[in-house]
């Protein structure tokens, strides 16, 4: 694990105890550090043993404490604890935090954080695939599901790759990337801002804690990502843009299909090279990078159909890029809707071969989309995958891109893209 002797004999309080919050525990108990940790689940509690004391923050003193460190789940907006502790002059902050403060005892590095409101774990895997295909030690962490205090430090000239949400950066003050990345800018989470500009100024902090010489990667596509570029036009030949529209051969690249991930490649791309990476390197990696599960993931080729999971597209606006991606697809669509149209998908429905809706939204996505294309509620995926099957020609894609929540079916989108996966295994 990471630790840091700026620990030892500080005390700490944590609240939330999930990975990231037990990863934290114990990175400051193995520096030496006196913490004070909390999570209403008895079992997390459970799981750390004796490593720490537990008791929750809102009912303890916390003057004298060195920091709160909460998950990014805890709405510092909003949470009492929040303002207990700035009550108290005790910074909150998260375990990107910590890890920013280890840095000077660890080897030699560079450190790549990757921002946006989407494609963020895409382009963050795949930058940790292309600087391991160039040979280069690397680890990547953050929003992207593995903490990164619970990982080895890297050795000497090694990249650590940080997927960052906004959550995380309002809880980070002190992490200087060599190269920061900002993907996209679209309204997200705005129960925990006051305001969409709010939000958009909580991903423009990632360049706020960054040198002045470092770099920075900006997809100009969208207006609040422009500004932003626009106000770091004094970093030069630092601030490398990305313009929208740019074109380039995506055909030797199965796993990074459509616009979207055109851009989240050219961001890849962009940052691999003044990291200095060769260009034969990210070639190689970029035509060897597999995908994350369950985004716009090729799982299967039947009868010369390709079989495309994108469960993780949950809404409309996530789905729509899939849709772009495939001349001519047979779409499986539905869940527990959390929009009540289908808008953003609209451009790309002369992509669409036929539909096919299973759950909650089923009928009334049927009735949407029966003015504009075949249709076909088939109630549950199973069905869904089978009928598409049976309609789908050699050369065209079946894709699962629900635009909607799972909870109404399965327990998460995992569970769901999971079941997709054993549906296609029994055509085969």
């Amino acid at each position: 694990m990471i630790t840091s002797p700026l620990w030892r004999d500080k005390r700490y309080a944590v609240l939330g105890l999930a990975r990231s919050g037990a990863a934290t525990v114990r990175a400051l108990v193995a520096s030496g550090a006196h913490v004070t940790a909390w999570d209403s689940d008895e079992a997390r509690r459970g799981a750390l043993g004796a490593e720490a004391i537990f008791a929750d923050p809102e009912t303890i003193d916390l003057t004298g404490y060195e920091a709160l460190i909460v998950s990014p789940g805890v709405p510092i907006n909003r949470h009492p604890v929040a303002a207990k502790a700035r009550a108290a002059g005790v910074p909150i902050i998260g375990d990107i935090e910590l890890f920013a403060q280890a840095r000077p005892n660890l080897p030699s590095h560079k450190v790549v954080g990757i921002t946006g409101t989407n494609g963020k774990s895409t382009t963050t895997a795949l930058i940790k695939h292309i600087v391991e295909t160039a040979g280069i030690p690397t680890l990547m962490g953050g929003n992207i599901g593995l903490p990164i205090l619970e990982q080895s430090p890297l050795v000497e000239g090694g990249i650590y790759v940080l997927e960052l949400s906004s959550y995380q950066i309002d809880l980070t003050a002190s992490l200087d990337c060599d190269v920061a990345i900002l993907l996209n800018i679209t309204p997200d989470h705005l129960d925990r801002y006051d305001g969409f500009d709010a939000y958009a100024a909580a991903k423009a902090r990632l360049f706020a804690m960054q040198s002045a010489d470092h770099d920075v990667v900006i997809n100009i596509a969208d207006a609040p990502s422009a500004r932003i570029a626009r106000n770091l036009s004094a970093r030069a030949e630092h601030l490398h843009k990305i313009a929208p529209g740019f074109c380039m051969d995506q055909s030797r690249w199965p796993s990074l299909q459509g616009p979207h991930n055109a851009q989240n490649a050219l961001a890849a791309i962009t940052a691999c090279e003044v990291m200095g990476i060769t260009n034969a390197a990210i070639d190689a990696g970029l035509a060897s990078f597999s995908g994350l599960p369950h985004r716009m993931q090729q799982i299967a080729t039947v009868a010369g159909v390709a079989y495309v999971d994108d469960s993780k597209a949950t809404n409309p606006e996530s789905a729509a890029p899939a849709l772009a991606a495939f001349d001519r697809v047979h779409w499986i669509l539905g869940g527990r809707a959390k929009s009540d149209n289908l808008d953003a998908c609209a451009p790309n429905f002369g992509h669409v071969a036929r539909a096919y809706t299973i759950g909650e939204a089923g009928p009334r996505f049927a009735e949407m989309l029966a003015k504009v294309m075949p249709v076909e509620q088939c109630v549950t995926l199973d069905i869904a995958v089978t009928k598409a099957a049976a309609s789908a020609q050699p050369g065209e894609t079946v894709l699962l891109s629900p635009a909607c929540a799972s909870f109404d079916q399965f327990s998460d989108y995992e569970a769901r893209g999971d079941a997709f996966r054993a549906a296609v295994g029994g055509l085969q």
